[in-house]
């Protein structure tokens, strides 16, 4: 099986399961087998264009949601530690291709205090800077601890967690899109 095929089929699976969409129901919708959709699914699979394109319909989203690949990693980008600048300091903090659409947020937490995200649309990046306190935050299988100036940077539309930090937490929180992704 291809990366390319299992790619295709992590997405469909990703975007059926967040619509709360059966495999039966998909699998109606789109006029496939679903003998075909689970072996999509489950990686086994090998989708002619057809099916990709009948998926696609089904899900309302462009082809292109399904062939090309949004896969982020995440990244941290820490703050200096060392002493405070004697001069003007300037440090690129993300540069996010591709994104249309943004939202700015400001997020306090009291200490200890704990946010469970849910997936946003396929696609969307999510950016958190820690302006005061500490954070523990990202995707819930790769959480980090964060500190005054950091940075985080990762693929939005998976289950990610938030927890402040013994001091809480005072961050922004900015969520981008490409925008042309199909709503649930």
């Amino acid at each position: 099986m291809s990366t390319w095929a299992q790619s295709i089929g992590t997405r469909v699976t990703g975007i059926r399961t967040h619509r709360g969409l059966s495999l039966s129901r998909l699998a109606r919708e789109a006029g496939v087998s679903k003998a075909t959709l689970s072996g999509l699914e489950a990686g086994t699979g090998n989708p002619t264009l057809e099916t990709i394109e009948r998926l696609a319909l089904a899900l309302a989203i462009p082809v292109t949601d399904l062939l090309v690949s949004t896969e982020r990693a995440t990244r941290v980008v820490r703050a200096p530690r060392d002493a405070a600048p004697a001069e003007r300091s300037v440090q690129l903090l993300a540069r996010v291709a591709g994104i249309r659409d943004w939202e700015v947020w400001n997020l306090t937490m009291p200490p200890g205090a704990s946010f469970q995200g849910v997936p946003h649309a396929p696609g969307t990046v999510e950016l958190i800077r820690v302006a005061a306190g500490s954070l523990r935050a990202g995707p819930d299988d790769e959480p980090h601890d964060l500190h005054p100036g950091d940075l985080i940077e990762f693929a939005g539309d998976c289950l990610h967690r938030y927890v402040a930090g013994p001091a809480g937490a005072d961050v922004v929180v900015s969520l981008g899109s490409s925008g042309d992704q199909a709503r649930p």
